[in-house]
């Protein structure tokens, strides 16, 4: 899959070029490609400035610059174009791809890179229209220049490489012998050339842009999701299963706003610390709701502090029936609806018991809403918790949430590879950006600092911001992140129930402890199947956290294992 540049599409642009995109990074044969695209262009050879859609870097074949056409009807009389409801002009999209493309190859000559056997070709998508029967024939452009809609359907990397063919057709048809020997650029080239056309050609996404687009990306309902609110607004109780990333926390928020919309006062709880916080922190401030986690609301309903080193037992026995004895005195003091994330780590007797006395009805016939990820992110589940819940809630509806709203495509296919998930992610929101996960291996017992730093220097290139990467571990003080003597990560690594990601700061925390939340990029460390009990649920949460980026540090022999069989 070719590596495109900027690795996120404007959500503004036109269809035509997001579909290009689409295929461009979903196709499985052009590994060695390198695409840059809504690329400006700041030393035009006619403007003051301009843009190029798309410029194709492929080794072997040479350098295409597309324009693309998005317009459902155009024509072309008399030297004049006419693109859908545009003014009529003379400067068509065949000029604009010439113009674009002599700008670059002005550029890349004035960086002495040798063109001398690397095509550099231009051409016109027309992605709504059939163009390559329309068009009729002319002295203005040469027919390898016109890719069309059915090109987009049927085979659009073929057609690029048809473009490509023709134009070195076309140079040997001008220049005896053009091609002999081979034409070019070699990889090491095509890097070079993407990289010179990086900074002297300022791309239309900023890193700023990126972050809004991903952002944006990550909380759009899709139709599966719309579906899921039907099913609860026709049912007065549903569980919601799902595998992670598919969108569980943000309708559970999206459902608690709908509720206290009508009037009624509930609660919205979890089991993580840091997702309770997160969940506060993005729902409104409402005397009608209670948010937080499981915990923090029996603390609050028993007036009780935690005492310092509190013991399981504390926690999973006493709190609890603390809580069931003010929620028994309550009477009308109970939550009209009760809504729950990562139930699958609150089934238990003692746990169910309190639940039930929270919501009016019970959970057998009050309005509760639970979600729960069923799939390997059940850490905590001893076992029966599904059982235990069927006995409470024998005839609670489910339905199912499938697709994948948070990772890029790779890293949910690496996800469905590496932890054994079955049947695996299938179906993603987001579009592919041709960037595979990072494996880096370690021998058991070796500092890992050295790959931390890496992969933090890699993220850094791409314009990661310190506070979009967060670092998690399957251990706890033990971990990398915890324990590096790099002065430099010491100096930006800080814990992640610190607060708010800071600037310049990178957070960290127990894979566990970060059940439930993202990051834009995530390193996991410390991949050592010997240390870490429950391996494969543990490293399915751990690789699910990140939205765009993955590294693993991994230790050899689990690698050989067959964890990462594709290392």
């Amino acid at each position: 899959m070719a590596r495109l540049i900027p690795p996120l599409f404007p959500e503004g642009a036109a269809p035509g070029e997001k579909s290009v995109y689409r295929r461009l990074a979903e196709d499985p044969t052009t590994d060695d490609w390198i695409v840059l695209h809504s690329l400006n262009i700041a030393e035009h050879v006619r403007n003051l400035e301009g843009e190029a859609d798309f410029v194709v870097i492929a080794p072997a074949l040479g350098i295409l610059v597309i324009e693309v056409k998005s317009h459902e009807h155009f024509s072309f009389d008399d030297g004049v174009w006419r693109l859908g409801n545009q003014a009529p002009t003379t400067r068509g999209p065949f000029k604009q791809a010439a113009e674009a493309m002599h700008s670059i190859r002005k550029e890349l000559l004035k960086k002495k890179i040798d063109l001398r056997s690397i095509p550099t070709l231009s051409a016109a998508w027309f992605t709504a229209t059939r163009a390559r029967t329309m068009l009729r024939p002319t002295n203005e452009w040469f027919d390898w220049q016109v890719l069309d809609s059915e090109d987009l359907k049927n085979d659009p990397i073929g057609a690029i490489r048809r473009t490509f063919a023709g134009g070195v057709a076309n140079l040997d048809a001008t220049f005896n012998g053009f091609s002999y020997g081979g034409v070019g650029p070699d990889q090491a080239t095509a890097k070079q050339i993407a990289m010179l056309l990086r900074p002297n050609f300022e791309f239309g996404i900023v890193a700023g842009d990126v972050r809004s687009a991903r952002e944006h990306q990550l909380v759009r309902f899709v139709e599966e999701q719309f579906a899921a609110l039907d099913a609860m607004a026709d049912n007065r109780s549903v569980l919601f299963t799902g595998p992670a990333g598919s969108g569980k926390t943000l309708l559970a928020m999206e459902i608690a706003r709908r509720e206290l919309a009508q009037g009624n006062r509930g609660r919205l709880l979890c089991f993580n610390r840091l997702l309770g916080r997160r969940l506060a922190s993005d729902m409104p401030r409402d005397p009608g709701l209670a948010v937080g986690t499981f915990h923090s609301q029996l603390l609050a309903l028993t007036g009780l502090a935690a005492p310092e080193g509190a013991s399981t037992t504390f926690w999973e026995s006493e709190l609890p029936e603390r809580a069931m004895e003010v929620l028994l005195d309550a009477g009308d003091g109970l939550a009209d609806f009760l809504i729950v994330d990562e139930i699958q780590d609150l089934l238990t007797e003692p746990y169910l018991d309190v639940l039930d006395l929270m919501v009016h009805g019970g959970l057998a016939g009050g309005r509760v809403l639970m979600f729960g990820d069923f799939e390997r992110q059940a850490i905590y589940d001893h076992g029966r918790g599904r059982e235990l819940l069927k006995e409470r809630m024998p005839y609670l509806p489910s339905h199912r949430l499938t697709m994948n709203c948070r990772n890029l495509p790779r890293i949910g296919f690496s996800v469905n590879l590496f932890s054994g998930l079955t049947p695996g992610y299938q179906k993603f929101r987001r579009d592919d950006d041709g960037t595979n996960p990072s494996w880096l291996k370690y021998t058991r017992g070796d500092d890992q600092s050295r790959h931390l730093r890496d992969a933090v220097e890699s993220l850094r290139e791409e314009s990661f911001d310190l506070s979009e990467i967060v670092v998690l571990s399957p251990l706890g003080a033990g971990s990398t992140a915890a324990s590096t003597g790099d002065p430099w990560l010491k100096s930006v690594l800080v814990p992640a129930d610190a607060g708010a990601p800071s600037k310049g700061k990178i957070r960290f925390s127990s894979i566990q402890g970060f059940k439930g939340l993202e990051a834009p990029a995530v390193i996991v460390t410390d991949l050592d199947r010997s240390k870490v009990p429950n391996f494969e649920s543990v490293l399915y949460v751990g690789l699910t956290r990140a939205t765009d980026r993955l590294y693993g540090v991994i230790e050899e022999g689990t690698a050989l294992a067959g964890v990462t069989g594709k290392l």
